[in-house]
């Protein structure tokens, strides 16, 4: 089994409310890869999460795949915490 705490991880997740039925994974990546998904979320004020658990179940998805029904409370609370800091965000402008 593979040491995944040494490696970085990232899976890029995209959730349009009027086209996608769940959250879809838009770009993953490990190492040098998962850096550059990070970097490029921040440079883009795209918020960035760290989950080791749930980038790991994320990681074992295909491109342009809906997430599982077992990981949407998961995902979900994920999502409505970073909907609530960007609400938290655009009341202080």
């Amino acid at each position: 089994m593979r040491n995944y705490s040494k490696i970085k991880h990232a899976v890029a997740l995209r959730y349009q409310q009027e086209k996608d039925r769940a959250p879809v994974v838009t770009a993953k990546g490990q190492g040098r890869v998962a850096e550059k998904i990070i970097t490029l979320a921040k440079e883009n004020g795209i918020p960035v999460e760290e989950n080791t658990l749930l980038v790991h179940e994320l990681f074992k998805l295909d491109l342009n795949q809906e997430i599982p029904s077992e990981i949407y409370e998961a995902v979900a609370i994920l999502l409505a915490s970073i909907q609530e800091l960007d609400l938290k965000i655009r009341d202080n402008y």
